[in-house]
């Protein structure tokens, strides 16, 4: 109960309930804006959270890779909540890092967070990577194939006299909008213009991250 699935320009993903997608066939791995050092970088401003964000961030991650076991894990930008943020890592982050990586491929797409990504996490940088139909970015621009972040998609819905608001994958079947990952980060509300100029006339599904499995409800019917 654990996946859903999701199919984007005819390529099927398994859409899994930490919010990362799987693509089976390249055996590839997907996550979004983990934001890690979120924490930290709000201690820098005064704004005291408890800092254990990154720890749990890999931890989730740490879970879901070996759920799936991917050749290829892409992290699809904003992986780290600011320009120095990967400075701030621990010791113990770092090999945990390390340890996620090895035996596989692993690519940073840069993000509007982190454009200037470290060289000394291990890993590739890339602006962007396309495998066959799909083109994975950071900013959605709205184009066909296209799965991206950045937008941190959350919707609200009605249900047995109560409402729910979670984190949700967005799509219309051409292309999508993957939810955050990271444990401190936020969310936008689906119904926000920004999504109108990615699916036009509301006519995308929210796949929403439930308690034990991913449901997909049409856009129309979130608030």
């Amino acid at each position: 109960m654990r996946v859903s699935r999701v199919t984007i320009s005819e390529v099927t993903f398994a859409a899994d309930l930490s919010g990362a997608l799987f693509w089976e066939e390249q055996r590839l791995l997907v996550v979004s804006d983990l934001h890690l050092e979120k924490g930290s970088s709000f201690a820098t401003r005064g704004v005291l959270l408890p800092p254990y964000d990154t720890i749990a961030t890999l931890g989730r991650l740490a879970a879901v890779i070996s759920r799936h076991d991917p050749k290829t894990v892409i992290a699809l930008g904003d992986s780290f909540h600011d320009r120095t943020a990967h400075e701030r890592l621990s010791a113990e982050d770092r090999d945990i890092v390390a340890a996620l990586q090895t035996g596989r491929d692993w690519i940073w797409i840069s993000g509007n967070h982190d454009p200037m990504l470290p060289r000394d996490l291990g890993g590739t940088v890339a602006d962007e990577v396309a495998i066959g139909p799909i083109t994975f970015r950071h900013e959605p621009t709205g184009a066909d194939g296209e799965i991206a972040g950045h937008l941190h998609p959350k919707a609200r819905i009605s249900a047995r006299g109560r409402s729910m608001e979670r984190r949700c994958f967005a799509s219309d079947g051409m292309r999508a909008v993957m939810p955050a990952f990271g444990a401190y980060a936020g969310g936008l509300s689906i119904r926000d213009a920004a999504f109108a100029k990615i699916f036009p006339q509301n006519g995308f599904v929210a796949h929403l991250l439930g308690d034990r499995r991913v449901h997909a409800i049409a856009a129309s019917r979130c608030y």
